[in-house]
C-alpha cells in the first residue's frame, strides 16, 4: 500500500519522463550504428579494389610476357643477317660491286 500512495503522491509529468540520458543512448546508438555500417561498407569496398587489383596485375603479367615475346620477335625480324637473306632472296638485291661504287668529294 506504501508504493501506492508514493505514486500517486508524484506529479503526472514525473510518470512519463523517460530516464534523464535518454537523449545521450539514442545519439550513442546511432552513432554506433552508423559506424558498424561503415566498417561493413569500408570491408566490402577494400575486398572489391583487391579483386580489382589481383585482376590488373594478372593483366600486367600476360602483358609483360606479350611484351618480352615481342621484343624477342623484333630482335629476329631485324637482324642483319636476316635482312640481308630476304633482300637477296626476296627482292633479288645484291651488294654493289666496286665498279658501282661512287665516292663523292665536297
Amino acid at each position: 500500500m506504501a508504493a501506492t500512495r508514493r505514486q500517486a503522491s508524484l506529479p503526472a509529468s514525473a510518470k512519463a519522463a523517460p530516464p534523464r540520458g535518454w537523449r545521450l543512448a539514442l545519439a550513442l546508438l546511432v552513432l554506433a550504428l552508423g559506424s558498424s555500417f561503415s566498417v561493413v561498407y569500408a570491408t566490402h569496398e577494400c575486398r572489391q579494389l583487391y579483386a580489382r587489383l589481383q585482376d590488373l596485375e594478372a593483366t600486367r603479367w600476360y602483358l609483360d610476357e606479350e611484351y618480352s615475346r615481342l621484343l624477342l620477335e623484333q630482335s629476329t625480324w631485324a637482324s642483319p643477317h636476316r635482312v640481308e637473306q630476304v633482300a637477296e632472296r626476296d627482292m633479288a638485291m645484291a651488294p654493289p660491286t666496286l665498279e658501282q661504287l661512287r665516292v663523292l668529294k665536297r
